[in-house]
C-alpha cells in the first residue's frame, strides 16, 4: 500500500547533504518494490531518480527516498544539474539515462554503422538508447505501439515497425522480455530477464556516466520526453497504470 504522509524535514548528518527535491521520476521496477519482490525495511519511502537543489544549486542524481519534499543523500550520488532544461525535467535522466549509456555506450558496443534494434523504444529507457545510439553512428530500428512511433521517430530512429520485426541486427537492446526478438541479434544487451542474452545487466550508479549525459543534454545531443507530470498523491494512480501497461515514456512526479 502507498500512503503519502507528512514527517519532520530529514536531517542530514555527517557526511550527507539535504535535497529540496524539485521533482523525481516514475520507474516500472518500483512496482517490483511495492510487490514484494525485493528485500526492504517498511516502511520504505519510493523514488530514486532525484532533481533538485542543495544549498541552491541545482542537482541531479540516483538516491533513495526522492518521492519527497526533501532527502537525505551523501554528495557523491549527486552531479550538476543541465542548465538548458527546467530542473524538474532532470529526473527523468538518471535511472533511464544511465540504463541507456550501460547498454549503448559502455564497452563501445554500439559502433558507427551499426545496425541496432531498440526492442521497447516507447519506454524511459528506450527513448534514451535510440537517442545514444543514432549518436554513436547506428543505424536504428525501433519497437514501438502505435501511441509511441511518432515520439520514437522524433528521437531519432531511422525505422519503426510494431512488436514483430524481421531482419538481422548487430546488436538488439531488449527491453522487452521477448527472446524470439532476442534471437535476432549478434549480439544482445537484455535489460530484461529474456531467455538468451548475452549480456543481461542491472543498471548501476556512476557519477562520470551521469555527468556525461547532461553534458550531451546541455549540448542538445540527447533530448528529454517527459510523457506525463503528477503529483505525490498521484503515485498509487501510477502503479495501477504501469502494472496495466498503460504508461508511456518518463512520467515526472512532483512533491
Amino acid at each position: 500500500m502507498i500512503v503519502v504522509d507528512d514527517v519532520p524535514i530529514p536531517r542530514p548528518g555527517a557526511g550527507e547533504v539535504l535535497v529540496q527535491v524539485a521533482a523525481t521520476s516514475f520507474n516500472p521496477t518500483e512496482v517490483a518494490v511495492r510487490q514484494g519482490r525485493f528485500t526492504l525495511p517498511l516502511p520504505h519511502m519510493l523514488g530514486w531518480d532525484v532533481a533538485g537543489t542543495v544549498d541552491g544549486d541545482p542537482v541531479v542524481g540516483w538516491i533513495d527516498g526522492a518521492a519527497a519534499e526533501y532527502a537525505v543523500t551523501t554528495p557523491d550520488r549527486l552531479v550538476p544539474a543541465p542548465r538548458t532544461v527546467p530542473l524538474p525535467d532532470a529526473a527523468a535522466l538518471p535511472l533511464a539515462g544511465l540504463s541507456a549509456w550501460q547498454m549503448v555506450v559502455e564497452h563501445g558496443r554500439v559502433r558507427p554503422g551499426h545496425r541496432v534494434l531498440v526492442n521497447g523504444a516507447g519506454g524511459g529507457i528506450g527513448g534514451f538508447a535510440v537517442q545514444l545510439a543514432k549518436h554513436a553512428g547506428a543505424h536504428v530500428t525501433a519497437t514501438a505501439s502505435p501511441r509511441s512511433a511518432e515520439v520514437v521517430r522524433d528521437l531519432g530512429a531511422d525505422h519503426v515497425v510494431g512488436y514483430h520485426p524481421t531482419g538481422r541486427f548487430d546488436v538488439v537492446l531488449n527491453l522487452v522480455a521477448d527472446a524470439e526478438v532476442a534471437r535476432l541479434g549478434d549480439v544482445v544487451v537484455s535489460a530484461t530477464l529474456s531467455d538468451a542474452p548475452d549480456a543481461h545487466f542491472v543498471t548501476r550508479f556512476d557519477a562520470a556516466q551521469l555527468t556525461g549525459l547532461v553534458a550531451l543534454v546541455d549540448r542538445g545531443v540527447v533530448r528529454i520526453d517527459v510523457s506525463e507530470r503528477h503529483g505525490l498523491a498521484d503515485l498509487p494512480g501510477l502503479h495501477r497504470r504501469a502494472e496495466a501497461g498503460d504508461l508511456r515514456g518518463k512520467v515526472l512526479v512532483t512533491p
